[in-house]
């Protein structure tokens, strides 16, 4: 029986502030709504954490205001970091930061200087709210979300109902099993068409995401030792940041540093994010998604990243709680796809192979 509109907001505000946040009696809760499509599931958050006895406020972003401010504002302005919402990270005890879906070329025609400027004022209350809070990220699928994907409004909702309401307790427990298997490493090897790049993740702790941080949620990840990472990593599909979509992102990296930086598509806002500081151009995190109920990449970092199949480094800042010391206002995972082709050694050891955990034998994810 299909669970009316109404029951599935209701049912995912129930996973982000019970399960994600576990949000109870006095909690002070700043709940991000960004963009106006994100209004169903930001009432139904709103609605949950009253009913759990929070204080819940509800403030509101979007990127047109963003544009509004490049296109119009001095650098002062733009390198302005927003008082309001670094001060709501300071004051409340849980985060859930609701992402309605932007046109993906809404900062088109803006300087990438200018864009990377604000962008890093932007990383300075993100990087508040990983220190301060207990917080989750979550992307609210829309009409223009499924566009983006190129799929039906019907099956990104779909899509985003059957990965975020599961037995989380259960995928915790698969999940572990997975860390368990990665703690202790040394050195991970990634192999795939035009890759072949290998860091070392030796004294690191991994953690697992099961549905406390993102949702969707489904990831293992570490933060690399800094200066370990070799290699060259090629992405087979975009890499997407600021809504500016990087085609054919080739990495060159010597010493744990991007050394060379190659893509077919917006060349100048990718050396722009690597200028960002002087920790962007360092890899901050080594992720494996691990969600089964995603198979399609929809150009959206906060789904790709967990698709099953797929492994993603980030740039720039590093989790303190993984043992990394990276410090950027840049963090920006970039998804590698090892289903058509690609797999992982651990301490030389096969751990997956175009796509499938070799520790879970049921059958490759579907490419997508």
């Amino acid at each position: 029986m299909q669970l009316s509109p109404q029951r599935n907001w209701d049912s995912v505000a129930g996973v982000l502030a019970g399960y994600s946040t576990a949000t109870g009696t006095g909690d002070r809760v700043a709940i991000i709504m960004r963009e106006t499509d994100a209004e169903p599931l930001a009432r139904a958050v709103h609605r949950e954490c009253v009913r759990r006895g929070a204080l819940p406020q509800v403030l509101y972003h979007s990127a047109l205001l963003e544009r509004d401010l490049m296109l119009a504002g001095s650098p002062e302005q733009v390198d302005w970091i927003p008082e309001l919402h670094i001060r709501a990270m300071e004051w409340a005890d849980v985060c859930i930061d609701l992402r309605g879906a932007s046109n993906l070329s809404e900062f088109e025609g803006i300087d990438a200087g200018t864009i990377a400027a604000h962008r890093r004022a932007e990383g300075k209350v993100s990087a508040a709210r990983t220190a301060q809070t207990r917080w989750v990220l979550c992307r609210v699928p829309t009409p223009l979300f499924a566009q983006q994907a190129g799929l039906s409004t019907d099956r990104v909702m779909e899509l985003f109902f059957s990965s975020i309401c599961v037995d989380w307790q259960v995928e915790g427990e698969r999940l572990r099993r997975l860390r368990k298997e990665l703690d202790g490493t040394r050195e991970v090897r990634i192999t795939a068409k035009g890759t072949d790049i290998r860091f070392s993740t030796e004294g690191r702790r991994y953690i697992v995401d099961d549905g406390h941080i993102n949702m969707p949620g489904g990831e293992v990840f570490t933060a690399p030792v800094e200066d370990s990472v070799e290699g060259v990593i090629a992405f087979r599909n975009p890499g997407v940041f600021a809504g500016t979509l990087m085609r054919d992102i080739r990495l060159e990296f010597r010493k744990g540093r991007v050394v060379k930086a190659e893509a077919s598509s917006h060349q100048g806002f990718l050396d722009e994010l690597l200028e960002m500081d002087a920790g962007a151009r360092g890899v901050g995190e080594f992720g494996i998604g691990t969600n089964r109920e995603l198979t399609t990449f929809s150009n959206d970092i906060l789904w790709d990243e967990k698709i099953a199949g797929t492994v993603h480094p980030a740039l720039g800042r590093s989790y303190a709680d993984c043992g990394g010391v990276n410090q950027s206002a840049l963090h920006w995972d970039i998804v590698l796809d090892l289903r058509p082709g690609g797999g992982v050694t651990v301490d030389g050891r096969p751990f997956i192979e175009d796509g499938e955990l070799l520790t879970e034998r049921s059958g490759p994810a579907p490419a997508g």
